[in-house]
């Protein structure tokens, strides 16, 4: 089946630095794919060159099959919101609809049938009359959205909607924002730089970092089979823990533990690093096979579950327990999930994958 979204070698430099290079990426019909990364890591730079406001310097965009590259913005058929919604505010919510259509010198009786239809879709219809000025954020964000789907585009690009507002209202406009793209079938690619909402409604989410992908996969792909030691690190919160291990015969030596069997068909002999999800590091108050007594330095309380930082060599560990399990000074046993360690490579820093369970 033809992609939606094909991106071939696509690459933009400003004098003489790379931005983009070399990025390729296929998003298919009806996919919510997030493009995740630091600031500054050309995922915005890719969104303007689909979107057609930056000319790329290498490289063809391809929608339905067709190339795009030489298409102006205006009739590549793609919705775009941005992080301020920019509804106008003195319109009322039935006019911020009808803006796009009227550019598209849309029919009146049209215009009047599409906007009924997505305004019910999108629980807008009792706030046709009202104007942009008097909506919360919930509204706004759905009149935005309703605004560019109006329009029926072939892809929705949406460029850090929620990064302006406060981690609870993120967190219902996350739920929200998925349920209106699955009810539609809308093709979305996704920029943002908190893996929290790509994690939450990515059907795929594409790491970038300085302007190249990293690694593309599921959020459970990302999340427990990371390619490398950036992705290790950026996804997952409380963030992975990282010891230096040597590995002697297919086992990790560490500071604290002595030998952690490592579930991979070539681990390479020397010394790398471990990575242990703080999920992964158990604590219990009784010694058990293969545990390590260690101290709690500190505890961070996270409501439901409580991180305890525990001494680990000459570094601190991360790991979960269970709300008032422990306080800081008290001595526990540690432990390790083997078979979800992650051997980092100490000379390229490429995981060396697990073994399939």
């Amino acid at each position: 089946m033809t992609p939606r979204l094909a991106l071939k070698g696509l690459a933009k430099s400003y004098d003489g630095v790379e931005a983009v290079r070399g990025l390729d990426l296929t998003l298919a019909s009806g996919e919510f794919l997030s493009l995740l990364g630091a600031s500054g890591c050309g995922k915005s730079t890719t969104l303007a060159m689909i979107a057609g406001f930056e000319t790329p310097s290498a490289g063809t965009i391809a929608i339905d099959g067709k190339p795009v590259n030489d298409t102006p913005p205006g009739r590549r058929r793609i919705g775009m919101v941005f992080q301020d919604y920019a509804v106008f505010s003195r319109l009322t919510v039935k006019s911020n609809l009808a803006f796009g259509l009227e550019a598209q010198a849309v029919a009146r009786a049209e215009r009047g049938r599409r906007i009924a239809d997505i305004a019910a879709k999108l629980d807008l219809t009792a706030l046709l009359d009202r104007r942009g000025a008097s909506l919360n954020m919930s509204e706004m964000q759905r009149v935005a959205i309703a605004r560019v789907l109006v329009t029926e585009p072939r892809l929705l690009l949406l460029d850090e909607p929620m990064s302006n507002l406060d981690a609870g209202l993120r967190a219902s406009l996350r739920s929200e924002l998925k349920q209106i793209q699955k009810s539609l079938g809308q093709t979305v690619l996704y920029v943002t730089h908190d893996q929290v909402e790509a994690m939450a409604m990515s059907d795929r989410i594409a790491v970038m970092r300085q302007g190249v992908i990293e690694q593309i996969g599921t959020p459970q792909e990302i999340y427990h089979r990371p390619r490398t030691r950036f992705v290790a690190e950026f996804i997952g919160d409380p963030p992975i823990n990282l010891v230096p291990c040597q590995v002697i015969e297919g086992r990790a030596v560490t500071a604290l533990h002595e030998a952690i069997a490592l579930r991979v068909s070539d681990a390479p002999q020397g010394l790398h690093l471990l990575g242990i999800r703080p999920h992964d590091l158990r604590l219990a108050r009784e010694k058990s096979a293969g545990a390590a007594r260690t101290i709690v330095r500190f505890v961070e309380n996270l409501g439901a579950e409580h991180v305890a930082y525990v001494d680990y060599g000459d570094a601190v560990a991360a790991a979960i327990m269970r709300p008032g399990f422990a306080a800081p000074g008290d001595q526990l046993w540690a432990s390790v999930n083997a078979a979800k360690v992650h051997l980092i490579r100490g000379d390229n820093d490429q995981v060396v994958l697990p073994e399939a369970a």
